[in-house]
This record gives C-alpha cells, sequence and structure tokens, in this order.
C-alpha cells in the first residue's frame, strides 16, 4: 500500500487539530478557569443585588427589561415576597454558596437580604407575604423598626404575622443561619431573630398548635386543650368564617415551625425552643382523629374539630396533609427519642392505606365518618364527583404510603439520635465532567448585564403569551453550581 505523503500527514493532522478545537468549544468541553467561574459569578450576584433586588431583597420573576416583578401577585420595584423562592430562599442560597467557595461578596449580599427583612419585620413578630421599601408607602405596614424610630402607624395598617407557606419560618431559618455565621455580631441580625423567635414562642397555643397568621399572642382561655372529635354536625356550604387562628397543618404550617423551632435549639443552644417543638408534637396527637378517620385534618377550630377554610377547604379529613403529619412526627422522634411521636402512625398508615383511590392517589378531603371523597366544582360547588374540578388546586394527590411505611419500619430497626441541622463547615465537591459541562453552559448563556434569561409568562404582563424573563429560582440554581465550581477548582 502507497504511503501518503508527508504533507498530507500534516494536512490531515492539522484538520483533525482543528476539528478538535471546534468541537471542544461546541461541546463545552474546554473547561472554564478558576478566575472565569468567579467573575461569572460576581457579575451575576452584583447584577441581581444592585439591579433586580428591591433593597437587598427579591421577588419571584422579572421581565427582561426589569419593567414587569412579580412574586405570587404583582409587585413595584420597591417591593420584595418572602414566600419561597423570595428573599429568603436568595438570602440562604447566597449565604451557603459562600460557605461553599468563601467569596465575601456572597456573605455581602446575604447579609443585605437579611437586613432587608429585618427592615420589614412586623411588631406582630414575623413577615407579611410583600416587603415594602418605599418610605410612604410603608405607612400602611406596622413595622418594627419604625414603630420603634417613634413612627405613628394606625391600628389598621398591616401587622400579621403569616406563617402560610413556610413565609415568616423560611425567613427566620435564613436569618438564624446567617446570625450564626456572622457570629452574632450583626446586632441588627441578631435582635431581629431574638424577636421572631420569642414572638413565636408567645403565639403557641396552650395544646401546643399555631395558627396560619397571627397579630398578637392568643387568650389562652379561649383555647381549651382537647382532644380532636367529630362534630354533629358541618356545613355544607362555605361559612365564611376567620379562619386564620385555626390550628394549622394546612400548607404543612405547624411542620415548618417545628423545623424552625428545631433549628433554633442547635444553633443557639437553647432547649426552649426544642420543648416548643415537643409540645407542637403533643399537639399533633391530641389531634389525630377518632376512629374511623385516625388520620388529621387542615384546620381545626378552638374546640378541636376540623372546620372550613377557603371556599374551596372544607371541614374533612386531609389525605394530603396527613402525609406530611406522619413525616414530622418522625422528625419529632428523631430529635428526642420519644416513642409516644411513633404511636399515632401506624393507625394513620392504615386509614390512608384503605383510603386510596382506584388509580392509587388519595383525595385530598375525605368527608368525615362516611370517608367518602369531597370534591369541588369550578363553581366551588361541594360535591362527590370528581368530573369538574377546579384547576388551581391539587384535589387530588399522590399517596406516598408505601415510602412512609419504609420509612417508619426502618426507624423502629434503628436506634434514636439527633444528626446536626446544619453546618458552617466548607465541603469540597467533586470536580465532574458535568459540572464542568454546566459551568460552561452558565459562562456562555448569561447576557451582558450578568442576567440569565428564560422563556416564561408574568402574571403582570397584558399578554398571555411566553417572553423573556428573569427567575429567582434559575438564579439560585446557577449560583450554587458556580459556587460548587469553585470549590472544587481551588
Amino acid at each position: 500500500m502507497r504511503r501518503p505523503s508527508s504533507s498530507f500527514t500534516v494536512s490531515v493532522v492539522g484538520l483533525l487539530i482543528l476539528l478538535g478545537a471546534s468541537f471542544r468549544t461546541a461541546a463545552g468541553a474546554d473547561p472554564v478557569s478558576h478566575e472565569q467561574a468567579r467573575q461569572t459569578l460576581q457579575k451575576a450576584v452584583s447584577f441581581f443585588r444592585n439591579d433586580v433586588s428591591a433593597s437587598g431583597a427579591y421577588l419571584w420573576q422579572y421581565s427582561a427589561d426589569l419593567k414587569l416583578r412579580e412574586g405570587e401577585n404583582a409587585a413595584t420595584s420597591t417591593q420584595a415576597w418572602v414566600q419561597p423562592p423570595g428573599t429568603p430562599t436568595v438570602g440562604e442560597a447566597l449565604l451557603e454558596a459562600h460557605l461553599l467557595c468563601g467569596e465575601p461578596f456572597l456573605l455581602d449580599a446575604a447579609t443585605a437580604a437579611g437586613h432587608a427583612l429585618a427592615q420589614t419585620q412586623l411588631v406582630s413578630g414575623g413577615w407579611d407575604y410583600r416587603l415594602e421599601f418605599d418610605p410612604p408607602k410603608r405607612s400602611g405596614w406596622q413595622f418594627l423598626v419604625d414603630v420603634q424610630a417613634g413612627a405613628n402607624r394606625s391600628s389598621k395598617a398591616k401587622n400579621v404575622t403569616t406563617l402560610d407557606d413556610d413565609n415568616t419560618q423560611s425567613a427566620l431559618r435564613f436569618l438564624m443561619k446567617l446570625d450564626t455565621v456572622l457570629e452574632r455580631r450583626d446586632q441588627t441580625i441578631h435582635s431581629c431573630v431574638e424577636y421572631a423567635l420569642a414572638s413565636l414562642l408567645k403565639a403557641q397555643y396552650p395544646n401546643g398548635a399555631w395558627p396560619q397568621r397571627f397579630s398578637e399572642p392568643p387568650n389562652a382561655a379561649d383555647f381549651p386543650v382537647l382532644k380532636a372529635s367529630y362534630p354533629e354536625t358541618w356545613p355544607r356550604e362555605h361559612p365564611k368564617l376567620d379562619y386564620r387562628s385555626y390550628y394549622t397543618f394546612n400548607d404543612n404550617t405547624i411542620a415548618d415551625v417545628i423545623d424552625t423551632m428545631f433549628l433554633a435549639a442547635e444553633l443557639y443552644d437553647a432547649p426552649r425552643y426544642a420543648a416548643a417543638a415537643e409540645r407542637a408534637g403533643d399537639f399533633i396527637i391530641l389531634a389525630q382523629m377518632p376512629e374511623p378517620q385516625p388520620a388529621w385534618a387542615q384546620q381545626y377550630n378552638a374546640n378541636m374539630q376540623p372546620a372550613w377554610a377557603r371556599r374551596f377547604e372544607p371541614a374533612s379529613v386531609t389525605g394530603g396533609e396527613s402525609q406530611g403529619v406522619i413525616r414530622i412526627l418522625m422528625t419529632i422522634y428523631r430529635h428526642t427519642g420519644k416513642e409516644k411521636y411513633l404511636a399515632p402512625i401506624p393507625k394513620a398508615l392504615d386509614y390512608l392505606e384503605r383510603s386510596q383511590l382506584p388509580d392509587g392517589r388519595l383525595a385530598r378531603f375525605y368527608e368525615l365518618k362516611t370517608n367518602r371523597p369531597l370534591y369541588f366544582t369550578k363553581k366551588y360547588e361541594l360535591t362527590y364527583d370528581d368530573g369538574d374540578l377546579p384547576t388551581h388546586y391539587g384535589f387530588q394527590v399522590s399517596s406516598n404510603v408505601k415510602p412512609l411505611r419504609q420509612q417508619f419500619e426502618k426507624m423502629l430497626r434503628e436506634t434514636s439520635g439527633s444528626t446536626p441541622l446544619w453546618t458552617t463547615q466548607r465541603r469540597k465537591p467533586g470536580n465532574s465532567n458535568s459540572l464542568r459541562h454546566d459551568v460552561r453552559q452558565l459562562v456562555d448563556s448569561m447576557d451582558a448585564r450578568g442576567a440569565w434569561l428564560e422563556d416564561g409568562q408574568l402574571k403582570a404582563a397584558d399578554s398571555d403569551s411566553s417572553q423573556q424573563i428573569i427567575t429567582t429560582k434559575t438564579f439560585i440554581r446557577n449560583i450554587r453550581t458556580l459556587s460548587r465550581y469553585l470549590a472544587a477548582t481551588k
């Protein structure tokens, strides 16, 4: 066979080199340098803090030009949101990224988010969904710092601490972690945490529960300690009562407070917070319904009976939140080693298992005593038929009975013992090929400002069509990826 000429060999080699270079660039295989990744992270954080945030606080979504902004609802440029993935979620991501890679600008941005929460803490102790930083508009809220500074506020000014949707709890968990990293030297942050924790303790009911929302501590005489029971009758139409003071499992409200209290006990070495979490566990035991439905309701009135909340949340036993209650009982057991917190679980699991729908799911609501699944029509009429359901709410939910039972049985075989809930120690991740690829994509897809754009929709927009938006979820995910890469390439 004739050998190729040397010139041909050289040209082939050159072509292969060129093709290889092109392939590496196209496939994103060329590694991003440590410094380039650091600059990308700093640029993204700077843009979010200086251009996107309102005084260091964050919403959920923004139009590409930042003219439209929203949390759960539309917002202005001087407003931010608490409910995840709002300000506490962004702040905690910045803090965790700092602990991972050590960059000071991350801690600075996290601290700014913490100060923003301190500026919007209510006199009642926690937070509303919405944060306001425009001075004239702040008169509509009883913000603690303003009142302490001598500002006069109307009794009608907003002062309702919200525990729904992990609102105040997420803010407090982030602030406690930030306070720990700052070694309690930032008096603004530390005082904010102490005030919030004290308010949560005062808001706890005599039976150990917490409400969905509160503006002042409860009058103990109005809330006797009782075991759960069935009402003789219950309304078939929405009674339109104020449900904010009800004992509330809905959206895992009490579970989120329990997690927050155990974290406080750990970070501040303060048994009183763990004791409050245990009292909540005692409430859960009291709140388990008698046979034939030994699970839990979404919310209970002061007579410890299931009660209506919103127009699509009837007095019932819930297949949804009951699963979350079982999980939090196991969490309390892990922290305390007290078997009384496991005792309600077997009957609840058996009940949920026999209540599964033909497709294996669970109904969100089961009629009291009869255990028939309850639904609503799109006109919010109570029915047993699931053929005309509103689409904004999950009236049928996934059943996790089997994995919950496995988790419970495993727990019975193991020795209880609490592990640290949070640590400030940095963990260096492995520098995997997928991580390098992800970082390459993040560097290449960032715009000149430091933003990552994506297709999406805003409620605040006039059109239902998709547009380019900026989201806190994507920002959080991307700074975590970049900080992992920085830690791995040190």
